[in-house]
Order: C-alpha cells, then structure tokens, then sequence
C-alpha cells in the first residue's frame, strides 16, 4: 500500500475583489509588532556584516510605506494575492511545500522593495531574513514564516536609512 503524498491546502475562496485586497492591506498595516522589528534586527545585523550604520524603521514608516504601495492598485492586487497565498499555504511536513513557499516569499519581497536594483536586494535579503523566522509550530501555516520574513525584506530594502540610497549614484549620465 502506498502512502498519500502531501497535499498542499489553499482556501477555497481565492478571489481577489477590491475588499479582499483592502482586508490584505489592513493586515499588513497591523502587523507592526511582528514585522518592524524584523526590519530593524535585519538591518542591524546587515549593518554590522557590511561594517555601516543603518537607521532603524519607525512604525510610523512602516504603515505609511504600505499605504504607499497599496495605493497603486496594479501593484496592490498582486501584493494582495502573494501575501493571502502566503497566510493560507500549508503543507502537511512543510518540506514538501518548500520550494514553493520560497518562491512566494522571495517574489513578495522583490516586489515590495521595488524596482533594480531594489529589487534583487529584496530578494536576497528575503533568503537571510527567512533563515531567523521561524513558525510556532501548531499555530500557524507553513507558509507564515516566510510572509514575515518577505515583508520585513522587501520593506527594510525599500525604505530610507542606508547610506548607499542618500546619495546620488556616480553613475548617472547627464545629458543636459
């Protein structure tokens, strides 16, 4: 007798409307007390491997960045769709549904911290955030750990406080 294989469960009621997109954004926004200190151990611990200071994020900046980006509706519903996949994934052992997870998040991630080369930094910082954040296990879907971890990447990525972002980049061609 063979064993099942995993499955992996979503809700049935994936559709993303205006108020499931809404209902998403009001998460994120709450979700302060989890994600903005993972934004600031992020940053202090990378500020300490790249041997540089980096400002702390506020709560205050952390919901006005997510009003941000949830008021460009294009980008809203797919951030929206990400983060519901992400709240909503489980699969039984979680292994199995690894890859996937890992994919959402990092994608998330790269869309939150915005264009290149945000982008790509957002994503890699996805992988080194994700490696700290862990679920509880028994309380929260397989897929949990990785949104806190895409949301604390792509926001500490996109917001002010590096060095390297205040100024303006030697490369630029001015044509004027």
């Amino acid at each position: 007798m063979s064993t099942p294989k995993p499955v992996a469960v979503v809700r049935p009621d994936m559709r993303l409307t205006p108020e499931r997109v809404a209902d998403e954004y009001e998460w994120v926004r709450d979700r302060t007390d989890v994600v903005v200190p993972l934004i600031n151990d992020v940053r202090a611990d990378l500020g300490d491997l790249f041997d540089t200071e980096v400002a702390p994020v506020s709560e205050e900046a952390y919901r006005e960045e997510v009003d941000r980006l949830f008021a460009d509706g294009d980008r809203a519903v797919n951030l929206a769709t990400m983060i519901a996949l992400l709240r909503e994934l489980d699969v039984k052992g979680d292994y199995p549904g690894f890859v996937v997870d890992e994919m959402l998040g990092r994608e998330l991630a790269g869309t939150i911290a915005g264009t290149q080369p945000l982008r790509l930094l957002g994503e890699a910082t996805f992988h080194y955030a994700d490696v700290s954040v862990h679920a509880e296990e028994g309380r929260e879907t397989a897929g949990a750990d990785d949104l806190d971890a895409a949301l604390a990447a792509g926001f500490q990525t996109r917001l002010p406080g590096w060095d390297w972002q205040e100024t303006e980049s030697p490369f630029a061609i001015d044509r004027a």
